[in-house]
Protein backbone atom coordinates (compact mmCIF):
# COMPACT_ATOMS: atom_id res chain seq x y z
CA UNK A 1 0.00 0.00 0.00
CA UNK A 2 1.75 3.03 -0.61
CA UNK A 3 0.41 7.08 -1.57
CA UNK A 4 2.51 9.46 -3.94
CA UNK A 5 3.52 12.49 -1.86
CA UNK A 6 5.43 15.63 -2.82
CA UNK A 7 9.05 16.07 -1.91
CA UNK A 8 8.41 19.80 0.47
CA UNK A 9 5.12 17.84 1.68
CA UNK A 10 7.61 15.17 3.31
CA UNK A 11 9.57 17.53 5.09
CA UNK A 12 6.63 20.08 6.65
CA UNK A 13 5.24 16.99 8.01
CA UNK A 14 8.98 15.10 9.35
CA UNK A 15 9.49 19.05 10.53
CA UNK A 16 5.96 19.45 12.07
CA UNK A 17 6.15 16.09 14.03
CA UNK A 18 9.35 16.76 15.76
CA UNK A 19 11.23 14.22 13.45
CA UNK A 20 13.52 16.17 11.57
CA UNK A 21 14.80 19.77 12.07
CA UNK A 22 14.21 22.30 9.51
CA UNK A 23 18.02 22.63 8.47
CA UNK A 24 18.12 18.26 8.10
CA UNK A 25 15.27 18.81 5.79
CA UNK A 26 17.25 20.33 3.37
CA UNK A 27 20.24 17.91 3.70
CA UNK A 28 21.82 16.03 0.29
CA UNK A 29 20.87 12.67 -0.26
CA UNK A 30 23.44 10.05 1.10
CA UNK A 31 24.07 6.16 2.10
CA UNK A 32 22.48 4.02 4.21
CA UNK A 33 25.31 2.26 6.58
CA UNK A 34 24.18 -1.26 6.52
CA UNK A 35 24.21 -3.13 9.59
CA UNK A 36 27.11 -6.27 9.43
CA UNK A 37 25.57 -9.53 10.42
CA UNK A 38 27.46 -11.11 13.66
CA UNK A 39 28.22 -13.98 11.97
CA UNK A 40 29.94 -11.86 9.31
CA UNK A 41 32.13 -10.32 11.57
CA UNK A 42 33.14 -13.29 13.37
CA UNK A 43 34.08 -15.09 10.50
CA UNK A 44 36.02 -12.13 8.73
CA UNK A 45 38.05 -11.75 11.86
CA UNK A 46 38.78 -15.51 12.43
CA UNK A 47 39.78 -15.77 8.38
CA UNK A 48 41.26 -12.61 8.11
CA UNK A 49 42.78 -11.30 10.92
CA UNK A 50 40.96 -8.74 11.43
CA UNK A 51 38.83 -7.28 14.51
CA UNK A 52 35.09 -5.99 14.50
CA UNK A 53 35.67 -2.36 13.89
CA UNK A 54 38.28 -3.67 10.70
CA UNK A 55 35.86 -6.32 9.50
CA UNK A 56 33.64 -3.15 9.37
CA UNK A 57 35.60 -0.65 8.26
CA UNK A 58 37.29 -3.16 5.20
CA UNK A 59 33.09 -3.65 3.89
CA UNK A 60 32.98 -0.10 3.64
CA UNK A 61 35.87 0.71 1.82
CA UNK A 62 35.56 -2.31 -0.66
CA UNK A 63 31.51 -0.93 -1.25
CA UNK A 64 33.35 2.58 -1.78
CA UNK A 65 36.01 0.65 -4.18
CA UNK A 66 33.37 -1.12 -6.32
CA UNK A 67 31.44 2.09 -6.91
CA UNK A 68 35.06 3.94 -7.59
CA UNK A 69 35.65 1.17 -10.57
CA UNK A 70 31.92 0.92 -11.59
CA UNK A 71 32.21 4.19 -12.71
CA UNK A 72 35.94 4.55 -14.27
CA UNK A 73 34.91 1.63 -16.33
CA UNK A 74 32.07 3.18 -18.07
CA UNK A 75 34.23 6.57 -18.40
CA UNK A 76 37.52 5.29 -19.68
CA UNK A 77 35.73 2.66 -21.53
CA UNK A 78 38.49 0.72 -23.50
CA UNK A 79 41.11 2.47 -22.16
CA UNK A 80 40.03 0.81 -18.98
CA UNK A 81 42.98 -1.74 -17.93
CA UNK A 82 40.93 -2.93 -14.71
CA UNK A 83 40.97 -2.58 -10.96
CA UNK A 84 42.06 -4.18 -7.88
CA UNK A 85 41.90 -4.05 -4.38
CA UNK A 86 45.22 -4.57 -2.78
CA UNK A 87 46.27 -6.49 0.88
CA UNK A 88 45.91 -2.97 2.44
CA UNK A 89 42.24 -2.43 1.40
CA UNK A 90 43.34 0.37 -1.44
CA UNK A 91 42.23 0.68 -5.02
CA UNK A 92 43.92 0.37 -8.03
CA UNK A 93 42.62 0.87 -11.24
CA UNK A 94 44.70 0.21 -14.62
CA UNK A 95 44.84 3.15 -17.18
CA UNK A 96 46.24 2.43 -21.03
CA UNK A 97 47.18 6.20 -21.08
CA UNK A 98 48.93 8.60 -19.61
CA UNK A 99 47.09 11.21 -19.93
CA UNK A 100 44.43 9.01 -17.67
CA UNK A 101 46.66 8.71 -14.77
CA UNK A 102 44.90 11.61 -12.90
CA UNK A 103 41.21 10.36 -11.64
CA UNK A 104 41.02 12.43 -8.89
CA UNK A 105 42.39 11.12 -5.86
CA UNK A 106 42.45 7.39 -7.09
CA UNK A 107 45.43 5.33 -7.30
CA UNK A 108 46.37 4.63 -11.01
CA UNK A 109 49.12 2.27 -12.72
CA UNK A 110 49.68 2.60 -16.29
CA UNK A 111 49.41 -0.57 -18.06
CA UNK A 112 50.04 -1.91 -21.33
CA UNK A 113 46.88 -3.81 -21.88
CA UNK A 114 43.33 -3.07 -21.29
CA UNK A 115 41.18 -5.50 -19.50
CA UNK A 116 39.43 -5.79 -22.95
CA UNK A 117 42.35 -6.81 -24.50
CA UNK A 118 43.45 -9.52 -21.14
CA UNK A 119 39.95 -10.51 -21.86
CA UNK A 120 40.75 -11.80 -25.37
CA UNK A 121 44.02 -13.33 -24.42
CA UNK A 122 41.94 -15.36 -22.27
CA UNK A 123 39.04 -15.95 -24.76
CA UNK A 124 41.74 -17.33 -26.97
CA UNK A 125 42.85 -19.99 -24.86
CA UNK A 126 39.35 -20.70 -23.99
CA UNK A 127 38.62 -21.46 -28.01
CA UNK A 128 41.48 -23.91 -27.79
CA UNK A 129 40.52 -25.33 -24.42
CA UNK A 130 40.52 -29.30 -26.44
CA UNK A 131 44.01 -28.93 -26.53
CA UNK A 132 44.76 -28.10 -22.98
CA UNK A 133 47.32 -30.35 -21.80
CA UNK A 134 46.09 -32.19 -18.38
CA UNK A 135 49.07 -30.83 -16.46
CA UNK A 136 47.44 -26.99 -17.17
CA UNK A 137 44.50 -27.21 -14.18
CA UNK A 138 43.31 -23.45 -15.22
CA UNK A 139 43.98 -19.90 -16.45
CA UNK A 140 42.78 -16.59 -15.51
CA UNK A 141 42.94 -12.87 -15.81
CA UNK A 142 45.29 -11.31 -13.32
CA UNK A 143 44.76 -7.71 -13.03
CA UNK A 144 47.90 -6.93 -11.10
CA UNK A 145 49.84 -7.65 -13.43
CA UNK A 146 48.37 -7.08 -16.59
CA UNK A 147 48.83 -10.39 -18.09
CA UNK A 148 47.19 -13.98 -18.05
CA UNK A 149 48.61 -16.57 -16.04
CA UNK A 150 48.32 -20.09 -17.25
CA UNK A 151 48.89 -22.68 -14.17
CA UNK A 152 51.30 -25.15 -14.53
CA UNK A 153 51.98 -28.78 -12.92
CA UNK A 154 55.71 -28.60 -11.72
CA UNK A 155 57.35 -30.00 -14.87
CA UNK A 156 55.09 -29.44 -17.38
CA UNK A 157 55.78 -25.65 -18.14
CA UNK A 158 57.04 -27.00 -21.63
CA UNK A 159 53.80 -28.32 -22.30
CA UNK A 160 51.66 -25.24 -21.32
CA UNK A 161 53.87 -22.73 -23.41
CA UNK A 162 53.10 -25.10 -26.27
CA UNK A 163 49.72 -24.76 -25.41
CA UNK A 164 49.80 -21.00 -25.16
CA UNK A 165 51.28 -20.64 -28.42
CA UNK A 166 49.39 -23.04 -30.18
CA UNK A 167 45.75 -20.38 -28.73
CA UNK A 168 48.06 -18.03 -30.67
CA UNK A 169 48.36 -15.31 -27.91
CA UNK A 170 51.35 -12.77 -27.33
CA UNK A 171 54.09 -14.08 -25.28
CA UNK A 172 54.42 -10.95 -23.39
CA UNK A 173 51.00 -11.03 -22.32
CA UNK A 174 51.15 -14.55 -21.01
CA UNK A 175 52.83 -15.36 -17.28
CA UNK A 176 53.46 -18.74 -16.55
CA UNK A 177 52.49 -20.39 -12.91
CA UNK A 178 53.41 -23.41 -11.09
CA UNK A 179 50.75 -25.24 -8.82
CA UNK A 180 49.78 -28.35 -7.14
CA UNK A 181 46.36 -27.67 -7.58
CA UNK A 182 44.25 -31.05 -8.85
CA UNK A 183 40.63 -29.09 -8.98
CA UNK A 184 37.40 -31.08 -9.10
CA UNK A 185 33.66 -30.86 -8.23
CA UNK A 186 32.88 -30.51 -4.67
CA UNK A 187 29.65 -32.67 -4.70
CA UNK A 188 29.69 -35.55 -2.85
CA UNK A 189 27.96 -33.79 0.68
CA UNK A 190 26.03 -30.82 0.43
CA UNK A 191 26.93 -27.04 1.00
CA UNK A 192 24.83 -24.41 2.26
CA UNK A 193 20.57 -25.81 2.58
CA UNK A 194 20.93 -29.55 1.97
CA UNK A 195 18.90 -30.87 -1.02
CA UNK A 196 19.40 -34.22 -2.86
CA UNK A 197 19.22 -35.26 -6.51
CA UNK A 198 17.65 -38.46 -8.30
CA UNK A 199 18.82 -41.08 -6.03
CA UNK A 200 20.65 -39.53 -3.59
CA UNK A 201 23.08 -37.08 -4.45
CA UNK A 202 23.65 -34.42 -2.42
CA UNK A 203 24.22 -30.76 -3.24
CA UNK A 204 23.44 -27.21 -1.52
CA UNK A 205 21.48 -24.50 -2.58
CA UNK A 206 23.03 -21.73 -4.07
CA UNK A 207 20.64 -18.45 -3.86
CA UNK A 208 16.45 -18.46 -4.34
CA UNK A 209 15.62 -17.29 -7.06
CA UNK A 210 12.05 -16.84 -8.75
CA UNK A 211 10.35 -19.76 -8.53
CA UNK A 212 13.12 -21.92 -7.00
CA UNK A 213 17.08 -21.68 -6.79
CA UNK A 214 20.02 -21.89 -8.58
CA UNK A 215 23.33 -24.16 -7.75
CA UNK A 216 26.32 -25.89 -9.43
CA UNK A 217 25.61 -27.38 -12.78
CA UNK A 218 27.70 -30.54 -12.22
CA UNK A 219 25.25 -31.05 -9.32
CA UNK A 220 22.53 -32.34 -11.52
CA UNK A 221 21.20 -32.17 -15.22
CA UNK A 222 18.45 -31.12 -16.64
CA UNK A 223 15.35 -33.05 -16.25
CA UNK A 224 16.89 -34.35 -12.82
CA UNK A 225 14.59 -34.22 -10.04
CA UNK A 226 15.09 -33.00 -6.70
CA UNK A 227 13.99 -33.72 -2.91
CA UNK A 228 13.88 -31.79 0.11
CA UNK A 229 13.09 -29.28 -1.15
CA UNK A 230 11.31 -31.46 -4.01
CA UNK A 231 12.03 -29.61 -7.64
CA UNK A 232 13.48 -30.34 -11.19
CA UNK A 233 15.92 -28.86 -12.51
CA UNK A 234 14.70 -26.61 -15.64
CA UNK A 235 18.27 -25.89 -16.80
CA UNK A 236 22.33 -26.96 -16.17
CA UNK A 237 25.72 -26.63 -18.15
CA UNK A 238 28.61 -28.60 -17.12
CA UNK A 239 31.54 -27.93 -18.54
CA UNK A 240 32.00 -24.79 -19.89
CA UNK A 241 30.02 -23.41 -17.58
CA UNK A 242 29.08 -24.82 -14.14
CA UNK A 243 25.54 -23.40 -13.52
CA UNK A 244 21.93 -24.23 -13.12
CA UNK A 245 18.43 -23.84 -11.60
CA UNK A 246 16.11 -25.94 -9.83
CA UNK A 247 12.36 -25.28 -9.92
CA UNK A 248 10.70 -25.70 -6.80
CA UNK A 249 7.47 -27.39 -6.26
CA UNK A 250 4.52 -25.56 -4.79
CA UNK A 251 4.93 -25.59 -0.84
CA UNK A 252 8.54 -24.19 -1.29
CA UNK A 253 9.23 -20.34 -0.49
CA UNK A 254 12.55 -19.35 -1.75
CA UNK A 255 13.82 -16.87 0.67
CA UNK A 256 17.09 -14.20 0.11
CA UNK A 257 18.89 -16.06 2.98
CA UNK A 258 21.96 -17.71 3.49
CA UNK A 259 23.21 -20.30 6.51
CA UNK A 260 25.95 -18.74 8.37
CA UNK A 261 26.05 -22.31 9.94
CA UNK A 262 26.21 -19.97 13.06
CA UNK A 263 22.23 -20.61 13.95
CA UNK A 264 21.36 -17.58 11.92
CA UNK A 265 21.21 -16.66 8.38
CA UNK A 266 22.83 -13.67 6.42
CA UNK A 267 20.19 -11.55 4.10
CA UNK A 268 21.10 -10.72 0.51
CA UNK A 269 20.51 -7.07 -0.44
CA UNK A 270 21.19 -7.78 -4.21
CA UNK A 271 23.81 -9.06 -6.57
CA UNK A 272 26.90 -6.49 -7.51
CA UNK A 273 30.10 -7.99 -8.51
CA UNK A 274 32.71 -7.15 -5.73
CA UNK A 275 35.91 -6.26 -7.43
CA UNK A 276 39.44 -8.51 -7.32
CA UNK A 277 40.58 -8.07 -3.84
CA UNK A 278 37.06 -7.75 -1.68
CA UNK A 279 36.90 -9.63 1.28
CA UNK A 280 34.22 -12.93 0.27
CA UNK A 281 32.30 -15.32 2.13
CA UNK A 282 31.05 -18.70 1.54
CA UNK A 283 28.19 -21.42 3.02
CA UNK A 284 29.09 -24.97 2.77
CA UNK A 285 27.74 -27.45 4.83
CA UNK A 286 31.04 -29.65 4.99
CA UNK A 287 32.92 -26.97 6.44
CA UNK A 288 30.49 -24.49 7.12
CA UNK A 289 31.54 -20.84 6.73
CA UNK A 290 34.25 -19.51 5.86
CA UNK A 291 36.29 -15.97 4.65
CA UNK A 292 38.43 -14.73 2.21
CA UNK A 293 39.12 -12.50 -0.66
CA UNK A 294 38.63 -12.53 -5.04
CA UNK A 295 41.69 -13.05 -6.52
CA UNK A 296 40.85 -13.35 -9.75
CA UNK A 297 37.80 -12.65 -11.91
CA UNK A 298 37.32 -14.54 -15.52
CA UNK A 299 39.18 -17.66 -14.56
CA UNK A 300 39.27 -20.92 -16.16
CA UNK A 301 39.85 -24.11 -14.38
CA UNK A 302 39.92 -27.65 -16.42
CA UNK A 303 38.23 -30.48 -14.20
CA UNK A 304 38.95 -34.35 -15.10
CA UNK A 305 35.25 -33.49 -16.62
CA UNK A 306 36.31 -30.72 -18.68
CA UNK A 307 37.36 -26.78 -18.39
CA UNK A 308 34.95 -24.55 -17.09
CA UNK A 309 35.53 -20.52 -18.24
CA UNK A 310 34.46 -17.24 -16.68
CA UNK A 311 34.92 -18.33 -12.97
CA UNK A 312 35.63 -16.71 -9.61
CA UNK A 313 38.99 -17.50 -8.47
CA UNK A 314 39.01 -17.26 -4.45
CA UNK A 315 41.66 -18.02 -1.66
CA UNK A 316 38.28 -18.86 0.45
CA UNK A 317 38.79 -22.17 1.73
CA UNK A 318 36.19 -25.28 0.63
CA UNK A 319 36.26 -28.94 0.78
CA UNK A 320 33.85 -31.96 -1.13
CA UNK A 321 30.81 -31.53 0.40
CA UNK A 322 30.15 -27.54 -0.03
CA UNK A 323 29.79 -27.76 -4.00
CA UNK A 324 27.06 -25.55 -5.09
CA UNK A 325 26.70 -23.24 -1.70
CA UNK A 326 26.53 -19.36 -1.64
CA UNK A 327 29.62 -16.72 -1.90
CA UNK A 328 28.20 -13.45 -0.83
CA UNK A 329 30.61 -10.10 -0.47
CA UNK A 330 28.58 -8.85 2.83
CA UNK A 331 25.33 -9.04 1.63
CA UNK A 332 25.84 -9.25 -2.23
CA UNK A 333 25.25 -12.52 -3.96
CA UNK A 334 28.80 -13.25 -5.99
CA UNK A 335 28.18 -16.89 -7.06
CA UNK A 336 27.76 -20.63 -6.16
CA UNK A 337 30.35 -23.21 -5.57
CA UNK A 338 32.36 -25.23 -8.50
CA UNK A 339 35.14 -26.20 -6.98
CA UNK A 340 39.03 -25.98 -6.04
CA UNK A 341 41.99 -27.48 -4.83
CA UNK A 342 43.04 -27.84 -0.76
CA UNK A 343 41.07 -27.43 2.40
CA UNK A 344 40.29 -25.77 5.44
CA UNK A 345 43.12 -27.14 7.24
CA UNK A 346 45.75 -25.49 5.08
CA UNK A 347 43.92 -23.49 2.60
CA UNK A 348 43.71 -23.84 -0.69
CA UNK A 349 42.01 -22.26 -4.12
CA UNK A 350 38.07 -22.48 -4.66
CA UNK A 351 36.19 -21.80 -7.86
CA UNK A 352 32.80 -19.89 -8.11
CA UNK A 353 30.32 -19.53 -10.60
CA UNK A 354 29.15 -15.97 -11.11
CA UNK A 355 25.28 -15.50 -9.81
CA UNK A 356 24.54 -12.87 -12.25
CA UNK A 357 25.53 -14.89 -15.31
CA UNK A 358 22.96 -17.94 -14.13
CA UNK A 359 20.61 -15.19 -13.75
CA UNK A 360 20.91 -13.43 -17.53
CA UNK A 361 21.01 -17.03 -18.60
CA UNK A 362 17.87 -18.61 -17.29
CA UNK A 363 15.92 -14.74 -17.21
CA UNK A 364 15.92 -14.81 -13.25
CA UNK A 365 15.71 -12.60 -10.35
CA UNK A 366 17.27 -12.91 -7.06
CA UNK A 367 14.97 -13.16 -4.51
CA UNK A 368 16.70 -10.73 -1.45
CA UNK A 369 16.08 -9.68 1.87
CA UNK A 370 14.04 -13.14 3.35
CA UNK A 371 11.72 -13.04 -0.14
CA UNK A 372 8.57 -15.04 0.47
CA UNK A 373 7.46 -14.89 -3.03
CA UNK A 374 8.93 -17.67 -5.69
CA UNK A 375 7.53 -15.48 -8.32
CA UNK A 376 7.73 -11.75 -7.36
CA UNK A 377 6.75 -9.28 -9.90
CA UNK A 378 9.98 -8.26 -12.77
CA UNK A 379 8.53 -4.57 -12.75
CA UNK A 380 9.02 -4.86 -16.86
CA UNK A 381 5.51 -6.46 -17.36
CA UNK A 382 2.26 -5.92 -15.59
CA UNK A 383 3.81 -3.04 -13.78
CA UNK A 384 1.61 -1.33 -11.12
CA UNK A 385 1.99 2.23 -12.44
CA UNK A 386 3.98 3.84 -15.54
CA UNK A 387 5.77 7.02 -15.74
CA UNK A 388 7.56 8.65 -18.60
CA UNK A 389 9.72 11.25 -19.82
CA UNK A 390 12.94 12.36 -21.59
CA UNK A 391 16.33 13.09 -20.45
CA UNK A 392 19.73 14.48 -22.16
CA UNK A 393 23.21 13.15 -21.69
CA UNK A 394 24.13 13.75 -17.81
CA UNK A 395 20.60 14.61 -17.27
CA UNK A 396 18.36 13.15 -14.28
CA UNK A 397 14.21 12.69 -13.24
CA UNK A 398 12.80 11.96 -9.97
CA UNK A 399 9.55 9.55 -10.08
CA UNK A 400 7.01 9.70 -9.41
CA UNK A 401 6.54 12.89 -11.03
CA UNK A 402 9.52 14.46 -9.25
CA UNK A 403 7.87 13.29 -6.02
CA UNK A 404 8.16 10.33 -3.72
CA UNK A 405 5.98 7.67 -2.82
CA UNK A 406 4.92 6.48 0.80
CA UNK A 407 5.32 2.34 1.48
CA UNK A 408 3.25 1.43 4.63
CA UNK A 409 3.91 -2.52 4.56
CA UNK A 410 6.85 -4.31 3.95
CA UNK A 411 7.33 -6.08 0.69
CA UNK A 412 9.28 -5.84 -3.27
CA UNK A 413 9.77 -2.71 -4.46
CA UNK A 414 10.31 -3.11 -8.58
CA UNK A 415 11.21 -0.53 -10.57
CA UNK A 416 11.82 -1.25 -14.69
CA UNK A 417 13.53 1.72 -16.71
CA UNK A 418 13.22 1.02 -20.26
CA UNK A 419 15.72 3.90 -22.16
CA UNK A 420 16.52 4.54 -25.28
CA UNK A 421 18.53 2.52 -28.06
CA UNK A 422 22.27 2.91 -27.67
CA UNK A 423 22.28 5.22 -24.44
CA UNK A 424 22.95 4.15 -20.78
CA UNK A 425 21.06 5.17 -18.54
CA UNK A 426 20.81 4.28 -14.50
CA UNK A 427 18.19 4.01 -12.12
CA UNK A 428 18.11 4.40 -8.48
CA UNK A 429 15.94 3.42 -5.63
CA UNK A 430 15.97 5.66 -2.80
CA UNK A 431 14.64 5.98 0.89
CA UNK A 432 13.94 8.88 2.92
CA UNK A 433 16.31 7.45 6.34
CA UNK A 434 15.26 10.35 8.72
CA UNK A 435 17.59 13.29 7.13
CA UNK A 436 18.31 12.74 3.86
CA UNK A 437 17.77 10.37 0.57
CA UNK A 438 19.52 7.15 0.91
CA UNK A 439 20.29 4.61 -2.05
CA UNK A 440 19.03 0.96 -1.34
CA UNK A 441 19.36 -0.17 -4.59
CA UNK A 442 20.45 0.24 -7.96
CA UNK A 443 21.18 -0.86 -11.58
CA UNK A 444 23.69 1.01 -13.57
CA UNK A 445 24.86 -1.29 -16.38
CA UNK A 446 26.32 0.17 -19.17
CA UNK A 447 22.73 -0.49 -21.10
CA UNK A 448 19.47 1.72 -21.73
CA UNK A 449 17.40 -0.49 -19.90
CA UNK A 450 17.89 -1.27 -16.04
CA UNK A 451 15.87 -3.17 -13.71
CA UNK A 452 15.93 -3.12 -9.49
CA UNK A 453 13.88 -5.48 -7.11
CA UNK A 454 14.04 -4.41 -3.57
CA UNK A 455 12.91 -5.70 -0.47
CA UNK A 456 11.89 -3.01 2.02
CA UNK A 457 10.52 -2.20 5.27
CA UNK A 458 7.36 0.91 5.73
CA UNK A 459 8.75 4.06 4.36
CA UNK A 460 9.49 6.89 1.74
CA UNK A 461 11.13 6.33 -1.67
CA UNK A 462 11.36 7.35 -4.74
CA UNK A 463 13.38 5.82 -7.76
CA UNK A 464 16.31 8.51 -9.82
CA UNK A 465 16.61 8.36 -13.03
CA UNK A 466 20.00 9.11 -14.74
CA UNK A 467 21.37 9.59 -18.59
CA UNK A 468 24.92 8.38 -17.95
CA UNK A 469 25.35 9.07 -22.23
CA UNK A 470 22.82 9.12 -25.04
CA UNK A 471 19.59 11.20 -24.94
CA UNK A 472 15.94 10.68 -25.39
CA UNK A 473 12.54 9.36 -23.44
CA UNK A 474 12.07 6.71 -21.24
CA UNK A 475 9.05 4.68 -18.94
CA UNK A 476 9.47 3.81 -15.97
CA UNK A 477 7.54 0.75 -14.65
CA UNK A 478 6.82 0.35 -11.00
CA UNK A 479 5.34 -2.42 -9.04
CA UNK A 480 5.12 -1.17 -5.17
CA UNK A 481 4.33 -3.74 -2.25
Amino acid sequence: MSAVLRPIALAAALVAAGILTPAAAQAAPGRDAEALPAPVLSALQRDLGLDADQARARLAADERSADTARGLRKRLDGRFGGAWIDSSGTLTVGVTRASDVDQGGVRTKLVQRSERDLDAVKSALDANVARAPKSVPGWYVDLPTNTVVVKSEPGGLAAARAFAAASGVGTSAVRYAATTEAPRPLIDVIGGNAYTIGSGTRCSVGFSVNGGFVTAGHCGSTGASTANPSGTFRGSSFPGNDYAWVQVAAGNTPRGLVNNYAGGTVSVAGSQDAPVGSTVCRSGSTTGWHCGTIQARNSSVTYPQGTVTGLIQTTVCAEPGDSGGSLVAGTQAQGVTSGGSGNCSSGGTTYFQPVNEILQAYGLTLVTGGGGDPNPPTGCQGSETSYNGSLATGGQAYQPDNGYYQSTVSGAHVGCLAGPAGADFDLYLQKWNGSSWAVVAKADTPAASETVNYNGTPGYYRYRVHAYSGSGSYTLGVTNP
